[in-house]
């Protein structure tokens, strides 16, 4: 059996065009076949579509809980950015690599599966877990049944390493996020006769200045935990469709908008606050005109913030494994929040630097790659002393 280093598979996985929009499937099947190679069994979790599906897998023993190291494994698209290189072809150039997703995050997942062959020769007292997920780029959707399976085992994993791209620092702490579409039915009219209609854009503008105001609210002092920039949760709406001619009073608009909360945070109470206020303040005043006027708001990503106590014995370890104290926290979200909220205790420690992630050209060093094999021998040598 050929062993493959961590650059050969990443140069393979680089070569799978997994933006979020498209399967993922034969990168799956490609990892399902080189673990099978290793007699590990592997377990996929499939879309409802079966176009997409997340992998699981355990090396060593399967009677107890270990320590997961996981990834996505879709990508952002490259449409419209000014690439030097083939985005879907490993590039190497003065001792870095070059390819859509070598910083976030198949640099990562490399260095994991060029681990395999370790984790297998070694008599693991401890299992180590292999978690590969997808759409995590558009809100972090696709995890989340394999850990409705995970919570429910009797032998649930203990410890979640999450390597996006930080560095090869630990990471401790993320944001998390709600995502929420606003939409305002208004009452069309000729614009010469606009007090007899209801302006949806009108309307719009008015939640979202309330939307500043409850952003401006969060951003003070009281509000403020030092350890994230910026130090507070924010409110921003990121897209607005509305109107169809100058001369027509508009009938609908709807806006975007994402709350960034901070751990401990409940993003929600920003919807509910914008909720109670088209309640109070403007469909009275809308319905006076026309009666089957409306503002709805709709959900359409959330997943929770990441917290994990830097006093913890999860911390302890996973520092050990990542090999530095230097906690940390970070501006992107992950899915660190959703395995810690099944109970599996998480940092986000991995190769690279967001830095480069989604932009064109992206990369991620030999260096770093190196480092991140030498964090997975770390973890291959806890799991064999069984020291968790």
């Amino acid at each position: 059996m050929n062993e493959m280093t961590s650059r050969d598979l990443l140069e393979r996985l680089i070569g799978f065009a997994t933006v979020s929009r498209e399967s993922n499937l034969k990168l799956i099947e490609f990892i399902r076949d080189y673990l099978v190679q290793f007699d590990i069994e592997c377990e996929l979790f499939y879309n409802a579509e079966r176009t997409k599906a997340n992998l699981f897998a355990t090396i060593g023993p399967h009677d107890r809980g270990g320590i997961v190291l996981s990834g996505h494994t879709d990508v952002v698209p490259v449409d419209g950015q000014a690439w030097t290189v083939d985005p879907f072809k490993l590039t190497e150039k003065e001792g870095r690599l070059y390819g859509r997703g070598a910083a976030d995050m198949k640099g990562y997942l490399a260095s994991v599966l060029a681990a395999v062959p370790l984790f297998v020769e070694r008599e693991l007292k401890i299992p180590v877990h292999l978690a590969f997920s997808f759409d995590e780029e558009i809100g972090c959707l696709g995890v989340r049944p394999m850990l409705a399976e995970l919570e429910k085992r009797t032998h649930k994993p203990l410890l979640c390493l999450i390597g996006e791209p930080t560095e090869l620092k630990p990471v401790l702490g993320h944001k998390g996020k709600l995502a929420m579409r606003c939409q305002v039915k208004g009452a069309p009219c000729h614009s010469a006769y606009a007090p007899y209609g209801v302006n949806a854009i009108q309307y719009a503008a008015r939640l979202i200045n309330r939307l500043e105001e409850i952003g401006e609210r969060l951003a003070q002092p009281e509000h403020h935990d030092e350890r994230f920039d910026p130090p507070y949760s924010t409110v921003q709406t990121g897209v607005i469709k509305g109107g169809r001619a100058l001369n027509i009073v508009p009938a609908e608009c709807e806006f975007d908008f994402e709350v960034r909360a901070l751990p401990g945070f409940d993003a929600n109470e920003v919807a509910d606050d914008l909720q109670s206020y088209a309640q109070a303040a403007l469909l009275p005043k809308m319905r006076a005109v026309k009666h089957d006027v409306d503002i709805r708001l709709e959900p359409l990503s959330a997943y929770p913030g990441l917290a994990t106590p830097p006093d913890s014995e999860a911390a302890r370890i996973l520092t050990a494994l990542c090999g530095s104290d230097e906690f940390g926290t970070v501006a992107f979200g992950t899915e660190g929040g959703l395995f810690n909220h099944v109970g599996i205790p998480t940092v986000v420690c991995g190769p690279g630097s967001m830095d480069q992630g989604h932009k064109p050209d992206e990369y991620v060093t030999i260096e770093q790659l190196r480092d991140c094999d030498a964090m997975m021998e770390r973890v291959a040598r806890y799991a064999a002393s069984g020291a968790f």
